[in-house]
């Protein structure tokens, strides 16, 4: 071959450098090692950060178990009002079956009824006066 010219194998296509003609191609896994040793440091701090993340806003992380936490308080506070107004409903009824004062009491203003030989007269309530313009509502006097 001519000196200007080149050989097939010196034209080659080498990725990992120019080597010699004698050397020996260098395998994948020493430029992986070679990389890890030079990148370790940054590989495990995006690592670590990648778990902080996840461990603050992950399903099961800080503000999910905060969420969880303030529900949980809300639905306690809610059960204590319920039982609360059911032992107050408890109480009415004992009230109600052993006292009859509170039973006639019921009956007498809630349902309307009487003892024998009693009236009953309703009064209906008066018309509300405007007091801005002294206007009782249409198709009544209005008030001095």
């Amino acid at each position: 071959m001519n000196s200007n010219q080149t050989s097939p194998e010196s034209t080659s296509f080498r990725p990992f450098g120019n080597h010699g003609a004698h050397d020996e191609p260098v395998r994948f896994g020493a430029h992986l090692g070679s990389f890890l040793r030079r990148n370790l440091t940054w590989l495990l701090g995006a690592a670590l950060a990648l778990l902080a993340l996840h461990d603050v806003f992950g399903t099961h992380g800080v503000l999910a178990m905060r969420r969880s936490q303030q529900e949980a308080a809300r639905l306690r506070k809610e059960i204590q009002q319920l039982n609360d107004q059911n032992r107050q409903m408890q109480d009415r009824v004992k009230e109600l079956k052993s006292d009859p004062q509170a039973i006639e009491r019921i009956a007498r203003e809630e349902m309307g009824l009487a003892r024998p030989g009693e009236h009953i007269f309703k009064i209906p309530p008066s018309p509300q006066v405007d007091s801005t313009t002294n206007q009782a509502p249409a198709g009544e006097p209005a008030k001095p």
